[in-house]
């Protein structure tokens, strides 16, 4: 196993695996909470049925294209990097930000006073946004590396092999 050194990483691939830091550290704050004036109560990433899906799939991005940099052997999968990096960002952030959408949230006042509120927390708000910042980058780093989406046939007939890349 190859050791790590951050310089072997660009600014792109740091931004994707900090991301990715900053995604996890994201499933422990609150995501969705009620307040009264005398009580509050919030659950975590975790406790958001399906939301804690998407974070995890932003933070295994950030982990792979950290191990991936580092020169870490990893096993082979059917797609490139590119293509695997972009695909997990972006499934990760749509399925967190399904879970923003479908969460309930308001708001009760009597006379201009507000007595309960509840909806979206800051977890879940940070958690999209590291979300939409890999995606970004992730879509960045797809395009560098020239690879082809594996349903593409632009390259040949259906079910042939596209040609290798030039590095």
């Amino acid at each position: 196993m190859a050791a790590f050194k951050m310089q072997q990483l660009s600014t792109i691939d740091r931004v994707v695996a900090g991301a990715g830091a900053i995604a996890l550290i994201s499933l422990f704050l609150p995501w969705y909470g009620a307040s009264t004036p005398i009580y509050s109560a919030s659950v975590s990433g975790f406790s958001t049925s399906y939301g804690w899906l998407g974070g995890l799939l932003i933070v295994a991005t950030g982990a792979y294209v950290a191990l991936l940099r580092s020169g870490t052997k990893l096993p082979e999968l059917p797609a490139g990097p590119g293509v695997v990096v972009l695909g997990a960002s972006l499934l990760g952030t749509v399925i967190v930000a399904l879970r923003w959408l479908t969460l309930p949230s308001g708001s009760a006042s009597v006379g201009g006073v507000t007595y309960l509120s509840y909806g979206p927390q800051v977890g879940i708000i940070l958690t999209l946004v590291v979300g939409l910042v890999q995606v970004g980058c992730a879509f960045t780093l797809f395009r560098r590396s020239g690879e082809r989406v594996p349903w593409s046939t632009s390259h040949g007939s259906p079910g042939e092999a596209p040609p290798p890349a030039d590095k």
